[in-house]
């Protein structure tokens, strides 16, 4: 990584009449978040006669609530116990700033909103908030994590249905609304910033290809090839330097 190509990066971000931010796992990696996927990704981990990734089933998690809440008491439960990391800092600062105009997000570990980030798009949901699947009432982390690290299933205080997180499990629709507002945005973007995304899980990964269609500029800093490295306008592969770097530009101007 040289000084001008990081120089080329904050001219482009200075410049940006709409610049948005799509971030994947590599972001929360540097936080301590292992990746999903991958040989060694959590998917592929077992839990009690399970792999992680059929605990993510709407289907199993429906028919075996207590497993899916055993495993997550020590994962999805612990996140609010890490720390946002220098990229999420840096994009709320670029947001501030007026640089970044939102963050789309394939991650559910709220770490852009502890950041300070405003305008966060949850593609894939968020755990902040839960539903009863019988009669829709809400119920908000803190709460249910009270309840899981008992060891026990979330069922709603209203009508006893089964609680769930409202992040989307495999067998579930993406939020619509979301989607179209994605379009929109990633068709008006100029520049457009992948961070940390393999750019393979879809629907989600369509939406950059939108900005390249665009004719919009593209950076990706991602530790692997993506299958839209050809498209983009600057490539690095470690975020955390390239974060600090910006963060140093950015603070001497």
């Amino acid at each position: 990584m040289s000084e001008n190509t990081i120089d080329e990066l904050v001219e482009l971000l200075q410049n940006a009449k709409k610049c948005l931010a799509f971030t994947g796992a590599g972001v929360s990696t540097l936080s301590g978040i292992p990746d999903f996927r991958g040989p060694n990704g959590i998917f592929a981990q077992k839990f009690q006669s399970w792999t992680v990734e059929e605990l993510h089933d709407i289907r199993i998690f429906r028919s075996h609530p207590e497993a899916f809440y055993q495993y997550a008491r020590n994962s999805w439960y612990l996140l609010d116990t890490l720390k946002a990391n220098i990229v999420h800092q840096v994009l709320a600062e670029l947001e501030a700033n007026g640089l970044l105009k939102a963050v789309y997000t394939q991650n559910i570990d709220m770490l852009h909103q502890q950041a300070g980030s405003k305008r966060v798009e949850e593609i894939h949901g968020t755990l902040e908030t839960h539903s009863c699947l019988n009669c829709g009432k809400k119920f908000f982390f803190p709460e249910i994590k009270k309840t899981v690290l008992a060891g026990e299933v979330p069922y709603c205080d209203q009508c006893h249905g089964l609680v769930k997180p409202d992040v989307i499990f495999f067998g579930e629709m993406l939020n619509q609304d979301l989607l179209e507002r994605g379009r929109r945005d990633f068709s008006e973007a100029d520049l457009v910033l992948v961070l940390g995304s393999s750019l393979t899980v879809q629907p989600a990964a369509s939406l950059p290809l939108l900005a390249i269609k665009n004719h919009s500029k593209l950076v990706i800093i991602n530790s692997q090839p993506t299958p839209y490295d050809q498209f983009a306008t600057l490539l690095f592969q470690d975020l955390k330097q390239v974060f600090t770097a910006i963060q140093q530009k950015l603070n001497s101007f």
